[in-house]
């Protein structure tokens, strides 16, 4: 018998064909067509919303105990709507049989929305979202960006752009500005063009502070062609530079080949980690696994050395009862170890506390390769064993080529300084301190009122003071008068305006020097809180806050944005449009 000879259940039949062949029905008031799976909520969510006033709602209070409010159904509907875009759920879980007996076995009257009608709601619910920040970021003054590129799994080169700023109530806010496909090749001339479209779509042409990426040149070069200013990612260059340091120091490498090779054992035989617990709960231990390193993070390679030397008695216990060719760590090759977890623990801290923060400011990136460079200084001359002091050497000469100017980087200089946990005390080298401080002077009196730059007598060739003083060969006594007035005019004006600017110097100054005198602020605490308590007392160093502590330490948040990005384009969603992509990310980061 045909599946659809027998009346259905449901009443909403009774407004409806079906089309066979095309998993179809039609509606016999409008005509229109609905895609039919198997139930009848698209056909009930149509006749609500296309035929309210008709008498089709009359004949479904038998199947319900009574119809669903407007209030209550719109309720539904974005709850519905904010499940797929916090948890990253595919618009067809409202389709699957096991979510749709779970509404109905809370609310059997509930309508649930279609996957159609959820992308059409999505759409929506971005707009609104988009003008809300648009009219924010209008606004604002200065922003930073973060950007990075990724590849989905349909081999599609994605650019992805975040911008980073301080809102009027001092907040730090993020914001996604999109994510566009790209040229296989993906010059720095198609990203241009593509961040070129995004900026001026939100309003952000004439804003950029800065741009924060990896060390890319396709990125450095599209900071060029932008004319902004390049910022490497610190946690990027971080990692960088200590995975350098690693592969140099040669007795390192050995320990960490070998150590690979016994956690990759270990892991690899479920009777082998099952010796191994139980060792450990023999020696009276704490449960622990071993790690085995991730080659792209040099932060695993820390992690899997602390553990396999805090497990050292039960992997030398289990491996004396495995047959195996892989020789135990020595206790000098532990001793080693210890050593050198010892000088790379200042460089572990700073990557865990760059991944741990929401947002790290880039007034961090001074203080934390001073911090990194004084731990190193110490422990190097405390330390007495060889594998370590070449360790150490080595990432001091890493750390000096990657960072040895950071404290003349004018952004990150001044943003340091003007976060006011650490102001001048965060600068290992007193003169750059003071440089600094000369340029957020300068910066500070450029945003006092002033007529201009001061005209230069210097400057003024003898022709153009002739031609200024010129008058008639038989001039007249008022004619006297005028060019008598004329001859001090260049300087009488320069004077003028060179007081105005001194008096602007002096008074930016001041406020400089109120402020690098006043207590600091905790390292634990806030700096935005900071300004937003004292924006009147200091307004235009408070102006200059806004711009330079927007800046991220790192283009982390872009690249969280791909995890989730690769968390939507799996295998099951892989014809997800970049459009609609974009606007669930752009949801997720701000719902």
């Amino acid at each position: 018998m045909d599946q659809y000879s027998k009346r259905p259940r449901s009443q909403a039949w009774e407004h409806f064909t079906v089309l066979h062949g095309e998993s179809k029905v039609r509606c016999r008031i409008c005509s229109q067509r609905l895609t039919f799976a198997g139930n009848t909520s698209s056909m009930l969510r149509h006749l609500r919303a296309k035929h309210p006033s008709s008498s089709a709602l009359c004949t479904l209070g038998s199947q319900h105990t009574g119809p669903v409010p407007s209030g209550k159904q719109r309720e539904v509907d974005e709850a519905v709507l904010n499940m797929i875009i916090k948890d990253l759920q595919p618009f067809s879980i409202v389709e699957d049989e096991g979510f749709r007996a779970f509404v109905e076995s809370l609310d059997p009257s509930c309508i649930i929305p279609t996957s159609k009608a959820l992308k059409n709601m999505v759409h929506e619910k971005y707009q609104e979202a988009k003008r809300k920040t648009v009219g924010e970021l209008e606004e604002v003054k200065f922003v930073s960006l973060t950007a990075d590129m990724w590849t989905s799994v349909n081999m599609d080169v994605c650019l992805g752009m975040t911008c980073h700023y301080i809102t009027e109530k001092s907040e730090l806010d993020t914001a996604l500005l999109g994510v566009k496909k790209l040229s296989q090749t993906h010059r720095a001339e198609d990203i241009k063009e593509a961040k070129t479209a995004m900026l001026s779509d939100w309003g952000l042409s004439g804003k950029v502070n800065c741009l924060v990426t990896h060390n890319a040149a396709n990125m450095i070069a599209y900071a060029d062609l932008l004319q902004v200013r390049h910022v490497p990612c610190f946690a990027h260059t971080l990692n960088s530079l200590v995975k350098k340091a690693m592969a140099q120091t040669d007795g390192l490498q050995g320990i960490r080949h070998r150590t690979r090779q016994i956690v990759g054992l270990l892991k690899a035989s479920t009777t082998a980690q099952e010796r191994l617990s139980n060792m450990q709960d023999q020696m009276g231990m704490q449960k622990m696994k071993l790690v085995q390193e991730v080659e792209a993070r040099w932060s695993s390679t820390f992690l899997m050395l602390q553990r396999i030397h805090q497990l050292r008695e039960p992997v030398g216990a289990v491996l004396a009862t495995l047959k195996t060719d892989i020789t135990p760590l020595s206790s000098a090759e532990y001793d080693t170890v210890k050593y050198c977890l010892s000088v790379l623990a200042p460089f572990f801290h700073a990557a865990t506390e760059l991944s741990e923060e929401k947002r790290v400011s880039a007034s961090k990136v001074i203080p934390i390769i001073t911090m990194i460079q004084h731990n190193l200084t110490e422990k190097c001359a405390l330390n007495h064993n060889q594998v370590a002091s070449v360790l150490s050497s080595n990432l001091q000469r890493c750390l000096n080529v990657h960072y040895g100017g950071a404290e003349s980087v004018n952004v990150l200089a001044l943003a340091t300084l003007l976060d006011p946990r650490f102001k001048t005390i965060a600068f290992g080298n007193p003169q750059h301190a003071q440089q600094a401080e000369r340029s957020l002077i300068a910066e500070c009196a450029s945003l006092l009122p002033q007529s201009g730059p001061p005209h230069s007598l210097k400057g003024s060739s003898l022709q153009q003071l002739k031609m200024e003083t010129s008058t008639d060969e038989t001039p007249g006594p008022s004619a006297t008068s005028s060019g008598k007035d004329s001859l001090w005019e260049l300087l009488d004006s320069s004077v003028t305006e060179a007081q105005k600017v001194h008096s602007s110097t002096a008074d930016a100054a001041a406020e400089v020097m109120r402020y690098l005198n006043s207590p600091y602020l905790p390292r634990t605490g806030d700096p935005l809180d900071f300004w937003r308590k004292h924006s009147a007392i200091y307004p235009h160093l408070f102006t200059l806050a806004r711009k330079y502590l927007s800046m991220p330490a790192s283009s982390v948040p872009c690249s969280h944005i791909f995890s989730k990005a690769g968390e939507i384009m799996c295998q099951k969603r892989n014809r997800l449009s970049p459009s609609t992509l974009e606007k669930i990310l752009f949801l997720n980061k701000n719902l």
